[in-house]
């Protein structure tokens, strides 16, 4: 009987062994009790991790005494703080990091800057022995109400996001709020080229709520005109002159009217640059083509050539000046000077088109004149120097008609010299018509006067317009 019952208990010991083996949640409990850290087992004091840390990630709990701290879940934060009341105020503080770029040609800049909100809201508040405020990342900040300030003008903005999201959000306990982000925005500024290089622009990024009307929602900078600071900023192009800010009013007419916060600058430009770019350059082609009035009015080749090399080298200017700038439907200063520019280089070409023709014209009048006293044609070519054939004979001319140069010949050799007439100093002035008769026939006479007049009148043109627009 005995050795029944021993029996039947080990049956039943060998039933329950796995049960129990199934109902025990740590089969390695005391193994697991003491672990050694591997890469201290060297070390004299051996760390040991207790088993209480293996428990939950404490930072869950937090997460959720925190948003029960704050009771996020008692309130609707789709509605604003206050709604139906009067307007909820909410200060602006912004500090510019940098200006990125400046833009002509899209007439656009970008900036980087820190945004900053101020407001209360009393849902938030929660009670606090040390009076500390507490600060959360972007993960808190999407489960609560924010004012919604947008750019007016922006073509593109970023919340930058490495290596998380720069966006910051502390909250006092009386339920005061500051919201920071960090955003790079690129806006819209209207640009005035009519002095351009040597004009000054004025810019401006502008802040407006999106959804709330100036009844709900008042915007205004939190510190007065220190709402504004600026790092250290250095452009390539601009001298940053002033920094402001203000304020205003902007009508929809459809919904109203909304409060709207300026941060205002002025940029003047560089002109040094473009001293070295543009307008010492067209002034060099412009003096290079007054060597031509200095080089013989027979040397065509030489005189055609470098016209035409200064007159291709000034619409390259113009052309690469033109490409880097907006197509503006008004004429900009640099564009008065370089066509101006362009013109003189231009009359050059066309001053020595005058004495060329000129020339011609002196030289077959000349070549008639030689006809009729009967000298031989060719001959004649030969000795003026505009046709050279090495079988003609010169010897035939007279030995005065060689020491004198027909094309610098007097307009009327028919006229006879008249006898002074003694105790008189009366001259008689030539009229307009004969003194452009008498340069037209001595042509050489027209490179003297534009040696003269074509430096002055550049001069006379540099100071005027330096005079105006610097």
């Amino acid at each position: 009987m005995k050795l029944v019952l021993l029996t039947l208990r080990l049956l039943c010991l060998a039933c329950l062994w796995p049960v129990a083996l199934l109902n025990n949640p740590y089969p390695n409990r005391k193994k697991n009790k003491d672990v050694y850290l591997a890469e201290h087992g060297k070390n004299r004091f051996r760390g040991r991790i207790d088993y209480k840390l293996k428990r939950k990630d404490s930072t869950k709990s937090l997460l959720i005494k925190t948003e029960q701290l704050l009771r996020i879940e008692d309130h609707d934060f789709a509605m604003r703080p206050g709604f139906g009341g009067s307007a909820i105020p909410v200060g602006i503080d912004v500090q510019v990091e940098s200006i990125d770029s400046i833009s002509e040609v899209n007439m656009d800049f970008t900036m980087t800057l820190y945004l900053r909100h101020y407001w209360k809201d009393e849902r938030l508040a929660f009670p606090s022995s040390n009076n500390l405020s507490r600060t959360f990342d972007g993960r808190l900040v999407k489960k609560i109400w924010k004012p919604d300030v947008f750019f007016v003008h922006s073509k593109r903005s970023f919340i930058h996001d490495t290596t998380m999201e720069n966006i910051m959000l502390r909250v006092y306990p009386d339920g005061n709020i500051l919201y920071s982000v960090r955003i790079t925005v690129t806006s819209l500024c209207s640009m005035d080229f009519s002095r351009f290089p040597l004009d000054t622009q004025n810019c401006s990024l502008e802040l407006e709520s999106y959804a709330y009307a100036e009844n709900d929602l008042m915007l205004y900078w939190k510190n007065g005109n220190d709402s504004l600071r600026t790092d250290e900023i250095a452009l390539s192009q601009f001298f940053i002159e002033e920094f402001h800010p203000s304020h205003g009013l902007a009508l929809y007419s459809s919904t109203g009217w909304y409060n709207r916060l300026y941060i205002n600058f002025i940029l003047r430009r560089h002109i040094f640059f473009f001293m070295l770019q543009t307008y010492f350059p067209t002034m060099l082609m412009v003096v290079l083509s007054w060597v031509s009035f200095w080089i013989d009015r027979r040397a065509v080749p030489a005189r055609v050539s470098l016209g035409i090399t200064t007159v291709l080298t000034m619409s390259t200017i113009i052309t690469g000046v033109s490409a880097s700038m907006p197509q503006v439907s008004y004429v900009k200063a640099v564009d008065i000077y370089l066509w101006t520019s362009f013109l003189f280089v231009f009359l050059s070409v066309i001053e020595y088109a005058a004495v060329n023709y000129f020339t011609t014209k002196e030289e077959m009048k000349k070549l008639k004149q030689l006809k009729l006293s009967g000298y031989d044609a060719s001959q004649a070519m030969a000795f003026d120097g505009c046709f050279h054939d090495q079988d003609i004979e010169l010897s035939a001319f007279p030995l005065s008609d060689l020491n004198t140069d027909p094309c610098m010949s007097s307009q009327n050799s028919t006229t006879p010299d008249l006898p002074p007439v003694l105790g008189t100093r009366l001259r008689r002035r030539r009229s307009i018509r004969q003194s452009v008769n008498h340069i037209m026939n001595n042509s050489y006479k027209i490179d003297s006067y534009s040696r003269i007049f074509f430096p002055l009148a550049y001069f006379l043109f540099n100071v005027i317009y330096w005079s105006i627009y610097s």
